[in-house]
């Protein structure tokens, strides 16, 4: 197809050429994490994994509010605290059982539905900068509850505690006739395992529940709101009711995910679930990949993630490999990897003005 062809091309056709490239994207991502264990054997790299899977979720739910909905709320990580929390301190106090984690994850998440209803209820007629602020001041109270209540959150050394039994790496899931815990493709099926498919496929399930509530009449009615309160108002919407219902929504999503990431981290503090570098994180992953998408947060997770935990030493090995090249090392410094990361997003933000799948998708489609 010639340069002309290309340039003629009905918009139709590549809005449909673009969902195809994201929705390729999204698979091969998908299919990575569905293989994690057997591809990436080593620790970290299994951590990288987990994290990739629980921030989809997060992130996604997030879209719900600020790219479906129009509302922009800082208080998404408290929401996460809470369930995470709840689960930790079900743990620590009850022992590593799933009844254990069952109650301390509903009472998370009755926790996070009880503050978004009186957050929405009170603050969702307001106008969106004034709803911020008062989000970002809840988000701050509950960062210094759980400092400062070490009796029951362990302050801001946070809980330790054990997973179920079933995730210990002693736990054999399938062994031969000798009793030795079989492999597959060289890795062991023991109870790493099952805390890596525990989170996957909590994971998947939360995110599939996601993408079926914006495919929903819901999902149409949040665009709605979205593009014009007043429009969607007057024609007989109740705004307030929508606009907290999908509130709670988000926060329960948000709560379950907290869930999961503290059955799998076996540690939970106010830096690995409250802190609002992890808001920004989720705002960044939110328009890299593009608002209003869905897919796009699996976009922007994983580049993100990436560039958190490789690009340090992606930069160490170019810097040593351009050595004998004047100044190029000293730029590529390890040290400056957020100054890297920070150009990186605004390319990223100047190719993609509507983030990566935001702008392959051309807007058409979910």
């Amino acid at each position: 197809m010639t340069s002309i062809d290309l340039a003629s091309a009905p918009p139709a056709d590549s809005a449909r050429t673009g969902r195809l490239i994201v929705y390729g994207i999204v698979f091969v991502i998908a299919l990575a994490l569905a293989l994690a264990p057997f591809l990436f054997q080593d620790v970290r790299s299994s951590q990288v994994a987990a994290r990739i899977c629980v921030f989809i979720v997060l992130a996604a739910s997030y879209d719900l509010l600020i790219g479906y909905t129009g509302i922009v709320s800082f208080a998404h990580t408290m929401f996460f605290g809470l369930g995470a929390y709840g689960a930790a301190i079900a743990l620590k106090t009850m022992g590593p059982g799933w009844d254990a984690v069952l109650l301390g994850g509903a009472a998370g998440v009755v926790a996070a539905i009880v503050l978004a209803v009186a957050i929405g209820v009170l603050s969702l007629r307001v106008k969106a900068i004034f709803f911020a602020m008062v989000t970002l001041a809840a988000a701050s109270v509950m960062m210094v509850l759980a400092s400062q209540f070490s009796d029951f959150t362990g302050g801001e050394d946070g809980i330790v505690y054990k997973a179920p039994d079933l995730f210990k790496p002693a736990t054999k899931l399938v062994t031969d006739d000798n009793g030795k815990v079989v492999k597959l493709f060289g890795v062991s099926l023991n109870g790493k395992i099952a805390a890596y498919y525990f989170v996957f496929l909590s994971c998947l399930m939360l995110f599939y529940a996601l993408v079926r509530i914006v495919r929903s009449p819901l999902g149409t009615v949040l665009e709605a709101i979205r593009e014009n309160e007043m429009r969607a108002e007057a024609i007989g919407y109740r705004v307030v009711a929508y606009r907290t219902s999908v509130f709670v929504i988000a926060a329960v999503i948000a709560a379950l995910a907290g869930t999961v990431w503290a059955v799998w981290l076996k540690y939970t503090g106010p830096e690995t679930t409250l802190s609002f570098a992890i808001m920004i994180d989720i705002l960044l992953m939110v328009v890299i990949g593009g608002m209003g998408t869905m897919v796009g947060a699996v976009i922007g997770v994983v580049l993100m993630s990436l560039a958190q935990f490789y690009l340090k030493d992606l930069m160490a090995s170019a810097a040593e490999a351009t050595e004998a090249i004047p100044l190029i090392p000293e730029l590529l410094d390890p040290d400056r990897w957020l100054l890297w990361l920070g150009i990186i997003f605004i390319l990223l933000v100047y190719f993609f003005p509507a983030g990566i799948a935001g702008t392959l998708m051309k807007k058409g489609g979910h």
